[in-house]
């Protein structure tokens, strides 16, 4: 789990389900959505699955080790007794093809042609990394511009880049997003609740779509929600990647930061200032500027390749087969780690994330007992989450079934062992249609939903999901709620201050026999229901009018009856 490292607790409150069928909401919003019985989970199963993941037997399930290897057999194990079928043609495996890449002996980052000559170190004045596989890195006198926010968003009339040629040039970028310094969420990009543009991942991508030589985002503590010890530390030694097909030559040369005062003193010597483009930056019809500067800097990689896998079940449909609706849940954790006081050095990952793997079976099982839905289901238990998304990412560009057939999904990171709960927290609540599934889900037991309370921090952006969600297909997300049952929002905190400061990312994330799986057991109702809707119905679900992702999904599903 690396979209969230204070979790805001809990689980989903659910008295124990009745066996009438989910009535059918209203259509205001849209067709009316199939009426579905609740399904029959096996909590004994959770407790086994999530127990014999996180033993140390499987060395804390990173991948390409020997525990990896375990999990992949007990997997196939648990989905065959499931009743699934192999996903991948015949196979239950997706091979997915890694570098890892460890740059060192950096040269400074040179700046020339300004007023004087600059000088800054790596690690205290800026970091970089590349994404190509290659053994030496040299950025040469690459001219720097300043491009904003770096945002090229046609739906909403936004184009940063618009008017300049970027290749062989150093794009010089904002974090997050215009408009994230406006107290509530209105706007052109939500106002503080950020949005795919806003994410340092996507400014990189931008950049190496426009043809730059070099991005460098200029890093500020507010807006980035981190200090800059995150990013020395995230940009510092080992990086890994899904392999690309062409060794990342259609990427950036260099991805980087750049201290917030490093930048002012770069544009200062160009005879900028900072703060004025920054004001500029945010209003529309901003151009990019050229600095008429240069950068210069180098760095040696080695390069390591391994590979791990993800692991697919299949559930054919019965009258649609060739449309899919997603469960996913990453099954890797971190291994071996820093010891604890008590000489525990292996990750265990039971919350993070054994419980949410541990749901695919479970799920599997109740869908399976339920009879196939009129479209497939697939259950993608995914690897190298914990290195940057990197299994979900391998799948969604490299997808066994076809996106512009694929309906819609569910993912599952880290379930709480808060205890039940009034509400259930919606990570990125408003994007899509699939809200509404969620709310005729919630309505049978009279509980509300809660938008994320930290918009401007991204979430939605940081785990699985987002990798299919970046390339069209809606995907919900939740999070336990705030609000317990037994203790309120005060209980809620407790858990979660308890659980990030003990056990995330931790040795101390192991299993617990004295665990209340009630709430999970809801949480889990809740995931089946709205599973079994979008396998039964005929819409095709989209993302809201003005969502970042709405463009990508009408240009994939144009050919789709209803899309």
């Amino acid at each position: 789990m690396i979209r969230r490292l204070f979790i805001l607790a809990s689980a989903l409150a659910l008295a124990a389900c009745a066996n009438d069928p989910l009535p059918a909401p209203s259509s205001a919003t849209g067709p009316a959505l199939p009426a579905v019985s609740p399904g029959d989970i096996s909590i004994g199963t959770m407790q086994e699955v999530t127990r014999t993941l996180s033993s140390d037997a499987f060395e804390g399930r990173a991948p390409g080790t020997a525990g990896e290897d375990k999990t992949l057999a007990y997997l196939v194990e648990r989905f065959t007794a499931a009743g699934l079928q192999p996903g991948n043609s015949g196979s239950w495996f997706q091979d997915v093809p890694l570098t890892e890449i460890t740059a060192s002996n950096y040269d400074p980052l040179v700046i020339e042609g300004g007023t004087e000559p600059l000088r800054y170190d790596f690690g205290t004045d800026w970091v970089g990394v590349t994404y190509r596989t290659q053994q030496r890195i040299d950025l040469t006198g690459s001219e720097l511009v300043f491009v904003g926010y770096g945002v090229n968003a046609p739906e909403k009339g936004w184009n940063d880049y618009a008017g300049i040629d970027m290749r062989g040039k150093t794009a010089v970028i904002l974090v997050n997003d215009p408009d994230h310094a406006e107290p509530g969420v209105e706007g052109p990009f939500n106002g503080r609740a950020m949005t795919y543009y806003g994410r340092w991942t996507y400014k990189f991508e931008e950049a190496a779509r426009q043809g730059a030589a070099a991005a460098l985002i200029i890093h500020d503590t507010v807006p980035a929600a981190y200090g800059w010890n995150v990013v020395q530390s995230g940009w510092s030694g080992p990086q890994s990647y899904a392999a690309r097909d062409d060794g990342g030559k259609d990427q950036t040369l260099v991805n980087g930061w750049i201290q917030k005062d490093v930048a002012g003193a770069i544009l200062a010597a160009a005879g900028k200032d900072l703060a004025a483009l920054t004001q500029a930056a945010a209003k529309p019809g901003f151009r990019a500027v050229p600095l008429n500067i240069r950068a210069t800097t180098g760095f040696d990689n080695t390069i390591r390749r391994y590979a791990s896998k993800n692991v697919i079940g299949l559930l054919p449909g019965a009258q649609r087969p060739a449309e899919y609706v997603l469960y996913t849940a990453h099954w890797d954790h971190l291994g071996h780690c820093p010891a604890d006081d008590t000489g525990d050095d292996i990750c265990n990952g039971a919350i993070d994330n054994a419980t949410g793997t541990a749901a695919l079976v479970a799920l599997a099982e109740a869908h399976m007992k339920a009879g196939p839905p009129a479209r497939s289901l697939l259950f993608i238990a995914l690897t190298a989450e914990e290195q940057g998304l990197l299994g979900s990412d391998y799948y969604a560009s490299h997808p066994v079934f076809p996106l512009d057939r694929t309906v819609a999904g569910i993912n599952m990171d880290a379930l709480s062992m808060a205890g039940e709960a009034r509400d259930v927290t919606v990570v990125g609540m408003g994007k899509s249609r699939l809200d509404a599934y969620l709310s005729a889900a919630l309505g049978r037991e009279g509980r509300h939903a809660t938008p994320d309370q930290n918009p401007e921090k991204g979430y939605y952006y940081r785990s699985d999901h987002f990798s299919f969600a970046k390339r069209g297909v809606p995907m919900l997300y939740l999070d336990g709620g705030e609000d317990l049952i037994h203790g309120g929002r005060a209980a809620g905190a407790a858990y979660a201050e308890d659980y990030t400061e003990h056990r995330y990312h931790a040795p101390g994330d192991e299993y617990d026999p004295d665990w209340n799986w009630n709430g999970v057991a809801q949480d889990l109702q809740l995931d089946y229901l709205i599973g079994r809707m979008l396998a039964e119905t005929r819409e095709w679900p989209n993302w809201n009018k003005g969502d970042e992702f709405r463009r990508i999904r009408d240009k994939s599903c144009a050919t789709l009856d209803g899309c």
